[in-house]
């Protein structure tokens, strides 16, 4: 059955597809307005079909644009277009990409087909992806491109104009060339600006600037997205152990650092891999969250032990199993504010040992002063509830006890958890909700039996 498309309805297409109901001539539509498009926004919408769509899609990307789209799409979907995909196939997908690309592609591969993809490159392509390959992809070496331009500091102006002249275009996002000695030692930048400012007769050791840090190749990725926030930079040589030139990064390299460190963090705090994505299969999805449903599933179970506890109380005085989740939830809260505040500052490298203690007692008296005015509206709020002047001041009690253990636990968790190399962001939020439901109710209900037995 033929249908009308909506010209230029990227979402109305895969709607479509999805329904199986596009005719021949509509699938030729689909392919011209899908490669029509930047190829960043073929990934996007690829990333955004169902799964039973996405091949379908995949299929339709031209030739010449499919490597910079595959390059936008997530590490899973990456791997499942991979799979079939013989070697020749490979490199010409990978062909034309940014080398830290490329190696960041073939690092999801099993390491016996490696070398087959290497081996069905062009020399030059090869030895930018090999160079690369030997960082870790989560360091300065593994996020850097090799695509530099480099200067000898004797040189003139004039000189550097006529050769940059004689490119048809130089790398993107190119604010500065390098300038390096005969070894390929790192001296110094020297920015575009100054290159067209500066008189064509003097030579580069007299504009360029030797302040400028380099990158050391082992440096982790989040420890360069920091260097690049604090200074500014679009782009940063990165160097060996030597002081020798190796790469750059550029700015755009930068943001997806901090775009995966965002989004770690956020699935991190829901308990879910930072690899999990909006229109995952159920097969992939189900697992990944089985675990720690699984971990909160046995936090849930002490939390109830400990109100089994107190049985003969709850039986004794019905008002507590009414109040008693106020007090869990306020320590819950107040934790988490804690926690978050902590967790970022870890993330951007601002807590230390030298602070902690300040921290520490700025949450705690946060959480006191807090603490003891909602405790006091509580407190008069339970006992006209229930007519009764005790149970306004156990809850008090147990909402000051509560919140200030939580706030403790927020800020100690993060750092003992990252000094064990266990990720905050991931464990900290079920082990904090376990202290304050353990705490809670063990304040509360332990309060009460002291009043009423």
């Amino acid at each position: 059955m033929a249908t009308s498309i909506k010209q230029n309805d990227p979402l109305q297409l895969l709607s479509l597809l999805d329904e199986n109901v596009v005719d021949p001539a509509g699938f030729h539509h689909v392919r011209h307005t899908l490669n029509n498009m930047a190829p960043m926004d073929i990934a996007h919408y690829i990333e955004s079909a169902p799964t039973k769509v996405r091949r379908l899609l995949w299929e339709l990307v031209d030739a010449e644009v499919e490597g910079e789209v595959f390059g936008g799409l997530s590490e899973d979907l990456q791997k499942e277009f991979l799979l079939g995909m013989d070697s020749q196939q490979m490199a010409g997908l990978v062909a034309g990409l940014d080398a830290d690309d490329i190696a960041d592609i073939l690092q999801q591969l099993p390491d016996r087909i490696i070398p087959r993809v290497l081996e069905a490159m062009d020399n030059q392509d090869r030895q930018r992806v090999e160079s690369v390959l030997t960082y870790d992809e989560n360091s300065a070496g593994g996020l850097m491109n090799t695509d530099t331009i480099t200067v000898r500091p004797d040189l003139t102006i004039d000189v550097i104009l006529r050769y940059l002249r004689r490119h048809e275009e130089i790398p993107e996002v190119t604010d500065s060339v390098f300038v390096v000695n005969r070894n390929d030692t790192f001296l110094g930048a020297l920015a575009l600006s100054k290159i067209l400012t500066s008189n064509p007769n003097i030579t580069v050791r007299e504009v360029m600037d030797t302040e400028t840090k380099a990158i050391p190749a082992s440096m982790s990725a989040s420890e360069v997205a920091k260097m690049f926030e604090r200074l500014d930079w679009v782009s940063a040589p990165v160097v060996d152990d030597n002081g020798k030139l190796l790469g750059r990064i550029t700015i755009d390299d930068v943001v997806d650092v901090i775009i995966e460190d965002a989004e770690h963090s956020l699935f991190g705090m829901a308990g879910l891999s930072d690899e999990e994505e909006t229109f995952s299969s159920v097969r992939r999805s189900a697992p990944r969250r089985a675990v720690w449903l699984g971990i909160n599933l046995g936090t849930a179970v002490l939390a109830s032990v400990v109100i089994n506890l107190f049985e003969d109380t709850l039986d004794k005085v019905v008002a507590l199993a009414i109040l008693m989740p106020i007090v869990a939830s306020m320590g819950g809260v107040a934790g988490s504010q804690t926690l978050t505040v902590v967790i970022r500052g870890i993330a951007l490298g601002q807590i230390s040992r030298s602070n902690l203690r300040w921290l520490l007692s700025k949450e705690f008296i946060s959480a006191a002063l807090n603490a003891t005015l909602w405790a006091a509206v509580m407190g008069v709020v339970a006992a006209w509830w229930f007519d009764d002047s005790a149970i306004g001041y156990i809850i008090a009690a147990a909402m000051v006890v509560n919140v200030v253990t939580a706030a403790v636990a927020g800020s100690l968790l993060p750092v003992f958890l990252k000094s064990i190399n266990v990720d905050p962001a991931l464990a900290g939020s079920v082990m904090l909700t376990t202290i304050t439901d353990v705490v809670g109710f063990l304040s509360f209900l332990g309060l009460a039996t002291m009043f009423y037995l």
